[in-house]
Formats: C-alpha cells, sequence, structure tokens
C-alpha cells in the first residue's frame, strides 16, 4: 500500500486490524502516538543531574507546548499563554511522538520512517542530536530521575533505552507485537508498554530492563497513561473502542470502560481526578472520572484528533486534531473548546513543559482557565 492511500483512507492509516493489518503498516499506517506516552506521565519529573535538580529555567515563565507535525517533518512550539506558535523545528522523516526531560530543556522526538528520535534543545529550539534507535519508532517517554528515555520501536518489536547524559541507545528490549505507547510510573520503577498487535501490555522493570510481565487488554491497544499517585495505568483500545485501567499492584484489568470510535491518545489530569481520551473517528474526547471509572463527558473537537495534553495547574487541555492542521484548546473547568490554533501538517504527538508549577491561575496560562479535577 503506498503512503498516499494511506493518506486518504485515515481508518486504514490508523487501525489496519480493521482492513486485515498487515505488519508493515506500522511505519506508515498505525501510526497514532500515545499520549500518555506523550503526556501520560503527569507526576513532575526529576532532571538528569544533580547540578540540574534545582534549576527550573522553564517554571519562571508560560509553559510551551511541542506539537509533532507528522506530514511536514517539523514540531510547532506552542507559547500557552498567547496560544500562538513561536517556532516551528524541522525534524526527522515523520516525527509522532514527543516527550519533555523534567526541566523541559530537550524534547525527544521520535521518526517513525527516520528510525530515530531527534533531540531539541528547547532554549533555542533546534535539534542538537539524532539518535537511531529500532525500526518504526513511535511512543517515547522519560524517567522521573531523567536519566533514560524508553522508545517504543513498532516494526521491530522492540523498546529502545537511550541514556540522557550521552544521548545514545544503551540498551534493547524486546516486548510484544507491535509496541505503541509507553508510559513511567512515577516512582520510575517500571515502564509500560502497549503492543498494539499483541493485545498486550509489556510490564519492564527499570532496574534490570527487562519484561517482568505481561497483561492482556483490549484489541489493538495505542497509548497508555499513569496516574499521578502510580497505582492505575489507562489504556486506548482502538479496535475494542473502549480503555482498560490496570491496578499496577496487581498488574491486572479492574475495569473496561466504553469510550468513542477509535480512542487513540490519553492523559490524566494533573491531581488525578479525570483521564481525557482522544477518539479519532468520532473527533471527540471522553472525559473518565477516575472515581467511577465512567465518561462523564463528552467534547466535540477536530478531525482525527490524536494526542492530549495539560498544562501544568490542569486549567487547560491541548488536542492535536491530524486531518484539520490545528490543536484544541479545552477549559478543563467547563469543558468546552475555548480555541483552535493553527499549527504544521498533520499534527499528532504533543507535550507540554512544566513551566511555574504554582497552582495561581496566571502561573503559566496568562491567567485564564480554571482549576481541573494522565498516565495512561
Amino acid at each position: 500500500m503506498s503512503d498516499i492511500a494511506v493518506q486518504q483512507t485515515p481508518e486504514r492509516r490508523i487501525n489496519g486490524r480493521r482492513q486485515g493489518g498487515e505488519r508493515s503498516w506500522g511505519r506508515t499506517v498505525r501510526a497514532w502516538v500515545g499520549l500518555a506516552l506523550l503526556t501520560g506521565l503527569t507526576a513532575p519529573l526529576a532532571v538528569a543531574s544533580p547540578a540540574a535538580a534545582h534549576d527550573h529555567p522553564a517554571h519562571r515563565g508560560p509553559a510551551h507546548a511541542y506539537v509533532a507535525n507528522v506530514e511536514d517533518d517539523t514540531v510547532s512550539v506552542i507559547s500557552t499563554r498567547t496560544n500562538t506558535v513561536t517556532a516551528t523545528i524541522p525534524v526527522g522523516d515523520r516525527p509522532l511522538g514527543v516527550a519533555l526531560t523534567p526541566n523541559g530543556r530537550r524534547a525527544y522526538v521520535t521518526n517513525n520512517n527516520g528510525d530515530s528520535v531527534s533531540v531539541i534543545d528547547t532554549r533555542t529550539n533546534a535539534v542538537t542530536k539524532t539518535i537511531r534507535v529500532g525500526d518504526g519508532p513511535v511512543g517515547v517517554a522519560v524517567t522521573p530521575n531523567g536519566e533514560r528515555v524508553y522508545v517504543a520501536n513498532f516494526a521491530a518489536d522492540t523498546v529502545s533505552v537511550i541514556s540522557t547524559r550521552t544521548n545514545a541507545v544503551t540498551t534493547t528490549i524486546p516486548v510484544g507485537d507491535g509496541p505503541f505507547g509507553v508510559a513511567v510510573t512515577p516512582n520510575g520503577e517500571r515502564v509500560y508498554v502497549a503492543n498494539d498487535l499483541g493485545d498486550s501490555v509489556s510490564v519492564i522493570s527499570t532496574r534490570t530492563n527487562t519484561v517482568t510481565t505481561t497483561i492482556r487488554v483490549g484489541d489493538g491497544p495505542g497509548n497508555l497513561a499513569v496516574t499521578p499517585n502510580g497505582e492505575r495505568v489507562y489504556v486506548t483500545n482502538a479496535s475494542s473502542d473502549n480503555v482498560s485501567v490496570i491496578s499496577t499492584r496487581t498488574n491486572a484489568v479492574t475495569a473496561t470502560i466504553p469510550t468513542g470510535d477509535l480512542p487513540n491518545g490519553v492523559a490524566v489530569t494533573p491531581d488525578g481526578r479525570r483521564v481525557y481520551v482522544t477518539n479519532l473517528n468520532s473527533g471527540t474526547v471522553s472525559v473518565i472520572s477516575t472515581r467511577t471509572n465512567t465518561v462523564i463527558t463528552t467534547i466535540r473537537v477536530g478531525t482525527w484528533p490524536r494526542g492530549v495534553a495539560f498544562t501544568p495547574n490542569g486549567h487547560r487541555a491541548y488536542v492535536p486534531n491530524e486531518l484539520d492542521d490545528t490543536v484544541s484548546v479545552i477549559d478543563t473547568g467547563t469543558n468546552t473548546v475555548t480555541t483552535t490554533i493553527p499549527v504544521g501538517d498533520g499534527p499528532t504527538g504533543i507535550a507540554i513543559t512544566q513551566g511555574c508549577r504554582s497552582h495561581h491561575r496566571g502561573c503559566a496560562e496568562g491567567g485564564a482557565g480554571h482549576q481541573a479535577v494522565s498516565g495512561k
């Protein structure tokens, strides 16, 4: 199948299983990005070195959203204070996933067709290094101490581990069939990987960098996010149109939540009370209460919504709409779209810097928004 044909048929691009599911489609077809993996690490991440541990330059100004544009090989940088694009950064071939280091100084972007990860210096908004990883990288996440980056390689059935000190791959971990999303627990002890073609989640010990267990979930798991208290993992199952809830204590599925059509991106609000799930075919976001594990409201956004990420105080959620070339901004107090931001061609993955950590309205968002109540 040609890449052009895939672009003309969104359902086939994202959900090969429903059309027959060829393995080779991992590089161009089933390339959605996990936002939990991109944004699901809602607990603040520690920085890479003790010297940097108390230096949080991003906290002195507004948060910035980094959006991967899969069709034009760029990353758009959005100021959450003005809701405008302040920079556009060329990266590799078909960027999908984005993850930020805890101090916000670097962004790691997976290039699905380039079999690589671009490293962006967020102070200069320039790529400083390109790291070769496995075949067809999609999801990416940074550990809470900021020392490692975990990259899911869909076509290789592996996870690459990158040292942030050297920006080199230090080990490669075999996982399940077609790994997509990846998220790290807040204590940094485990990495959860959604295996899209294996209908499972692999659990990796960060101490040994080996898979310690495999959990059966729904059909076509793509992205996942861990709650800030580390007690649950929320997994979007695209082909089942639902979300699996995993207890991290037992590593067993404790609930299954129906959502919209083709659930994709997922993130948990900073206070852990709600989970936001993007539904590709529905053009909506399902809002789940973590207390009841039920959908409490549905928000209409753009066409083919992919990832989702929150500002540090949780007042806003940002949702890239791949086929609209826009990002919808949701007020999490009213669960309504307040603005739409034009970005690059085919926005998919998104991550937001921590900015200043205060919950004061003016801290990172220019005084707008409401206090909201991720990782998948």
